[in-house]
């Protein structure tokens, strides 16, 4: 009996000392919320991009290219004209009736489609349904790179801009699926890049 006494006795001053001591509390009070000055401390720090979607999609991250020496800015002597081909195109000023339609085959989707030259390899792929990789969307990097197995690039497709890929990759058969638009029937590997 003394034992449940004894007990009970303690149990007791605890819940006296335990209800006290929330009646007067700590006097601790939460550090001023700084989560905000933070967040546009370090956006004040980041430069303005132009990409339309992160690079969330990339295959291998990204990815960077190396400039060759003598490729770089400036190449070009005063007064010489940059060619056609090397400054792209805009797809928008093909008119309705000079639409052509080619078969292109995506070798690791195992299907042949019909792509229009207004419409980039890329497009159609994800009109078809398949996650084909991209991250700029604006021929920027190499994350949509794709290998067009029948020869040069340039004799299958022609770019609305090409910042990365030298003359040699795409004499290797190397375009960005993203800013490519056919000019003739081929087949391509896509997620391959240089």
């Amino acid at each position: 009996m003394v034992e449940l006494v004894g007990l009970a006795a303690g149990a007791t001053l605890t819940l006296i000392v335990v209800a006290l001591h929330y009646a007067k509390g700590t006097g601790w009070e939460a550090p001023e919320d700084i989560s905000q000055e933070v967040l546009e401390q370090r956006a004040a720090t980041v430069p303005e991009t132009d990409f339309a979607e992160p690079y969330n999609r990339s295959i291998g991250g990204g990815g960077a290219v190396a400039i060759p020496a003598g490729e770089a800015e400036g190449e070009l002597g005063e007064g010489e004209a940059v060619e056609e081909e090397d400054k792209g195109f805009d797809p928008d000023d093909i008119a309705d009736d000079e639409v052509e339609y080619y078969e292109i085959e995506f070798a690791k989707e195992g299907e042949t489609i019909e792509v229009a030259n207004n419409e980039t390899i890329l497009d159609a792929g994800e009109e078809e349904g398949w996650d084909l990789p991209y991250a700029c969307r604006e021929g920027q990097c190499i994350s949509c790179a794709g290998h067009i197995e029948d020869g040069p690039a340039t004799d299958h497709i022609r770019h609305s801009n090409n910042d990365s890929l030298m003359d040699d990759d795409m004499e290797e058969g190397y375009c960005l699926t993203c800013v490519a638009y056919p000019t003739s029937e081929f087949t391509i590997e896509t997620g391959e890049s240089p």
